[in-house]
C-alpha cells in the first residue's frame, strides 16, 4: 500500500473508506513580495500536517487530496495574476466534490486557506450536511495575525518555501483592522484601501515565527476536525 497522498496512488492503493482532506486555496495577489499561490501553499501544508494527527485521533486512514487552487477572490481582481472563479462556481465545485468523494470516503475535511472563500464554504457545508455527508472545515487561523500578506502569511511562507518570498520588496499596507475596511473593500476591492495589496505589515516576519504559527494552527485545526468527525 502506498503511503503517499491521494494523487500519487493508484485506484487499487486507496484503502477502505478513508477520510479525505481537501486543501482549498486561491490564486490571487499577495502584495509585491509573496506568490499568487500563497493561500494554496499554506492550506496544502496545513492539510499535510494534520493528516497523521487525524489518523491517530480517529484511528482511520486519512488521505490528502490535490489542492483546489482557485477560489472566490474578486476583491483582488484589479491586481494582475489574480484568477477568481466566484462564489457560485466555488460552491458547486465543493458540493459536487463531496458528493463524488462520498462514494469511497467516509468523511471530508476542507482546509480553507483563503478568507474570501469562507461564506461560500460555509454555505456548501450546510447543504452537504443536510444531505447527510460528514464534512468539517478548518483553516490556518491566527487570532492575533493581520489579514493579508502581512507578518502572518509572510512568516508562514518563510517557513514553508522561503525561495518564493521577496523580502526586499516587502512593505506595509493598510494596517487597520479588517472590520474597518470591509465597506470600502466591498465597493472597490482591496485596491481601494491598499494600493500595494497588503492588509497588514510584513515587518518582522521570520521563519521562526512561521514555525510557531504553523504549530499552533495544526493544533487548532486538528482539534476542530476531530470534534466534528468523532462519533
Amino acid at each position: 500500500m502506498s503511503d503517499g497522498p491521494l494523487a500519487t496512488r493508484t485506484s487499487a492503493e486507496v484503502g477502505l473508506q478513508p477520510i479525505l482532506v481537501v486543501p482549498l486555496g486561491s490564486t490571487e495577489q499577495h502584495g509585491p513580495h509573496l506568490p499568487l499561490a500563497t493561500d494554496t501553499l499554506i492550506a496544502d501544508a496545513l492539510a499535510g500536517a494534520i493528516r497523521p494527527r487525524l489518523a491517530d485521533a480517529l484511528d482511520r486512514e486519512v488521505l490528502v487530496a490535490p489542492a483546489v487552487p482557485y477560489g472566490a477572490a474578486g476583491e483582488h481582481q484589479t491586481f494582475p495574476g489574480t484568477l477568481s472563479i466566484g462564489h457560485d462556481a466555488l460552491r458547486m465545485v465543493l458540493v459536487e466534490l463531496v458528493r463524488s468523494a462520498a462514494h469511497h470516503h467516509d468523511a471530508v475535511v476542507f482546509v480553507n486557506g483563503h478568507g474570501g472563500n469562507h461564506p461560500t464554504v460555509a454555505d456548501a457545508v450546510t447543504q452537504l450536511r443536510r444531505e447527510g455527508h460528514r464534512v468539517a472545515v478548518v483553516g490556518p487561523t491566527d487570532p492575533d495575525g493581520d489579514a493579508h500578506a502581512g507578518r502572518t502569511e509572510t512568516s508562514l511562507l518563510l517557513r514553508l518555501c522561503p525561495d518564493l518570498v521577496h523580502l526586499e520588496r516587502a512593505e506595509p499596507g493598510d494596517t487597520r483592522p479588517l472590520g474597518e475596511l470591509l465597506v470600502e473593500m466591498q465597493r472597490g476591492g482591496v485596491a481601494a484601501v491598499s494600493p500595494n495589496g497588503v492588509l497588514g505589515d510584513p515587518t518582522g516576519a521570520s521563519a521562526e515565527h512561521g514555525e510557531r504559527l504553523l504549530g499552533e494552527m495544526v493544533e487548532r485545526a486538528t482539534a476542530i476536525a476531530v470534534d466534528h468527525l468523532s462519533g
